[in-house]
């Protein structure tokens, strides 16, 4: 490329093309602070700058057509907070899903006993149980593997069409897309963790049927390391379904999210 040409595309950039970056920008900034993945301390900062840079330069014409954004402050810095809260809603919907699956791992924890050995974890820098930071492994492979960070740029755009850059989003239903994803995170993670905490207390009721029966037996002196094992075994059997889980949660949520949001 010659200097004539960096002349030529230089010039053709507006200053309508500046500020619709800087909106589409504060619309994706929150994925990188808040959304697991994008904002993982194992990616250094300049790398989730550059990233979260190119995803803007990328979806600023397709955010800015048919598009005037304008020039005052005052107006220019609302549209800047508004696109932050949309970014920020969907970024929440994604952590809330994540989370599910990190909050099922701290309750197989505590009813597997895993809780006593306390690691940092790699992804999200949190102290957890074994569990917690298998589980969470394991959600961001899955993560991954089904294309969701592909998902997640193209709800970034669809949020574009609900809420353009020069819009305002519908509070009312921002509060209620939060509350659901909320709710769904505390579903999600009883019912991720359900099969472990039904094996431990089955096993706590026959230990405890086993001690009255036989009092000689010290029962509870093995019973730490049996439900161990039960809950290795549980969580091995169990671990196929978390796929299938974040698949259609992170669907769910992200469709649910946009919809609530649309422009008012």
């Amino acid at each position: 490329m010659t200097a004539r040409d960096v002349e030529q595309l230089l010039g053709s950039v507006s200053s309508q093309h500046v500020y619709a970056f800087f909106l589409v920008l504060a619309r994706i900034t929150p994925l990188f602070i808040v959304a697991p993945v994008f904002s993982s301390t194992m990616l250094m900062p300049s790398v989730r700058t550059v990233v979260a840079v190119g995803i803007a330069l990328g979806l600023t014409p397709l955010a800015a057509h048919g598009h005037t954004v304008p020039t005052g402050v005052l107006p220019l810095a609302g549209l800047l907070l508004e696109n932050a809260l949309v970014g920020f809603a969907l970024a929440y919907t994604l952590a809330c899903v994540f989370a599910a699956i990190t909050s099922a791992g701290v309750l197989a924890d505590a009813f597997g006993g895993f809780s006593f050995g306390s690691m940092i974890d790699p992804i999200n820098g949190n102290p957890g149980g074994s569990l917690t930071n298998l589980y969470t492994t394991v959600g961001l492979v899955t993560f991954l593997v089904i294309g969701g960070d592909a998902w997640t740029v193209r709800g970034l755009n669809a949020t574009f069409n609900a809420v353009p850059i020069t819009s305002s989003a519908s509070t009312r239903g921002l509060v209620a897309g939060a509350e659901s994803a909320f709710v769904s995170m505390l579903v999600g993670a009883v019912e991720i963790a359900a099969p472990v905490m039904f094996a431990i207390l089955v096993t706590d009721i026959a230990f405890g049927m086993l001690a009255r029966v036989v009092p000689q037996l010290s029962v509870f002196s093995i019973g730490f390391i049996i439900k161990v094992g039960v809950s290795l075994l549980i969580v091995g059997v169990s671990m196929p379904f978390v796929g299938n889980f974040m698949s259609t949660e992170l669907y769910g949520s992200m469709g649910s999210v946009i919809q609530s949001m649309k422009a008012v």
